[in-house]
């Protein structure tokens, strides 16, 4: 019989709410720069996405994009 996944299992490391939490501060900052423009980030989602981005570049443990 196969086992259960246990409820409470982590989908994000620690790794990746590291590079979040940078990413968060520097656009509270006004330093976090978007990728390609180069525009100043503004949103709290996009400085999200941009911390996420990074930790998966590096090999974090963080769920693959959804497919749009």
């Amino acid at each position: 019989m196969p086992k259960k996944k246990s409820p409470s299992r982590r989908k994000y490391g620690e790794a990746a709410s590291k590079s979040v939490e940078r990413a968060m501060h520097k656009a509270k900052r006004g330093t976090l720069k978007s990728g390609r423009s180069g525009k100043t980030v503004k949103s709290r989602e996009q400085a999200i996405a941009i911390g996420l981005s990074e930790a998966r570049e590096k090999g974090a443990k963080v769920p693959r994009k959804k497919a749009s």
